[in-house]
């Protein structure tokens, strides 16, 4: 079996849905199948990849690329042709409706759409540019789920969005995004950090994000009324924006200076090594968790003991796994509670660990993805 495999990240770039689209090109491979993958220019060298073909589109795929595919990229019954689905990742400003329509004309067969998002909301507190935005985002979306042979959502949200019709036309699947970090086993270097950060016996929280607005803006809140009822806790502050958010913190916090700690963007191994010298996390999620959050889903193939939100957006999985402790997310109060009893009682953190690896390999493991993908395959090109 053929992949072309059509993202808008691919690494060196950076990005969830870089990360994921490598992992997926890799467990196909592993399968057995062909992958090509076509992405938008990066200055950066990626290295090579064994049995992988990298196409690097001349544009963010605009006329030139879509020419450029329409030269190589041919239909056939061996090949899929798969999308990554993030409207704002394929340039235009977020409303690149002709690519989209060009996809769905010309691969209809062959079109596999994972989607990662659906579209921009639509609503009348905002301005007619987001609400234009959201109904092309929509059209885009709709457009390609129509012609899609067979659709990926990364969470059952994204099915309901799409709509009843499109669900009973294909075979609509949910496959989680697995964790992003490989996990480095060094026991020695995880002490190491555990004496740097900890001053006694005391756990260490941590926290792991790119730390946006609207996250920053409770942990804020959040953080300084764990310290204050835990005054033997440290927190390690991982992630693209941990820097910038803790000269936040200590500047509204000055007493608790000693007690925080950040660590920027590391390289994946250092970043496994740091996720490990934690005894819980606490991730504050404004929608609740969710299947989509990678780093969430890290801290779980890491075994972590997670504290976390459940809002309107967090599926059944989490309710039913115990994988994670969950507080409402319109009630900090009730996650700070909940952080701070975890801190003093590693049983329940102990027991959380468990669920979690438990949980990760039974449902959020790449190969469940892989599984996904091929499942729909006539049974010639998948015993290929």
């Amino acid at each position: 079996m053929k992949w072309h495999v059509i993202t808008g990240e691919y690494p060196p770039q950076r990005g969830g849905v870089s990360d994921y689209t490598q992992q997926v090109a890799r467990g196909l491979l592993a399968a057995g199948d062909q992958v090509e993958v076509w992405a938008p220019p990066c200055r950066e060298d990626p290295g090579a990849e064994p049995g992988l073909q990298l196409h690097r589109l001349p544009d963010d795929f605009g006329p030139r690329s879509i020419a450029a595919m329409q030269r190589t990229l041919q239909p056939s019954s061996g090949t899929r042709v798969l999308v990554q689905f993030v409207p704002h990742a394929f340039g235009w400003r977020a409303m690149n409706l002709p690519l989209c329509v060009w996809l769905a004309a010309r691969y209809r067969k062959n079109l596999s759409v994972t989607f990662h998002e659906v579209s921009y909301p639509v609503g009348r507190e905002q301005s007619l540019r987001h609400n234009l935005l959201g109904v092309v985002t929509r059209l885009m979306a709709l457009t390609l789920a129509r012609a899609a042979h067979d659709i990926i959502v990364t969470t059952p949200t994204w099915e309901r969005l799409l709509g009843n019709s499109i669900a009973r036309q294909h075979k609509t699947q949910w496959a989680p995004v697995p964790g992003n970090i490989p996990v480095i086993s060094d026991p020695a270097a995880v002490n190491s950090l555990r004496t740097r950060f900890a001053n006694s016996d005391s756990p260490i929280l941590g926290h792991f994000s790119t730390y946006g607005s609207l996250i920053a803006k409770s942990l804020l809140q959040i953080f300084p009324l764990i310290m204050s009822a835990n005054r033997d806790l440290p927190i390690l502050l991982l992630g693209r924006g941990s820097e910038a958010f803790r000269q936040r913190l200590v500047g509204e916090h000055p007493s608790l200076e000693d007690r925080i700690y950040a660590m920027g963007e590391l390289p994946p191994a250092d970043l496994s090594r740091h996720i490990a010298a934690c005894d819980l996390f606490a991730q504050f999620y404004p929608d609740g968790i969710t299947c989509r959050r990678t780093s969430t889903m890290a801290l779980l193939e890491h075994g972590r003991a997670v504290a976390t939100t459940n809002g309107p957006l967090t599926e059944n999985i989490w309710r039913e796994s115990n994988a994670v402790a969950m507080a409402p997310a319109d009630a900090p109060a009730q996650l700070v509670q909940l952080v701070v009893e975890m801190s003093r009682d590693e049983l329940q953190r102990r027991r959380l660990e468990s669920a979690a690896l438990a949980t990760y390999d039974q449902h959020f493991d790449i190969r469940h993805t892989i599984a996904a993908l091929r499942r729909n395959l006539p049974a010639t090109e998948a015993a290929n």
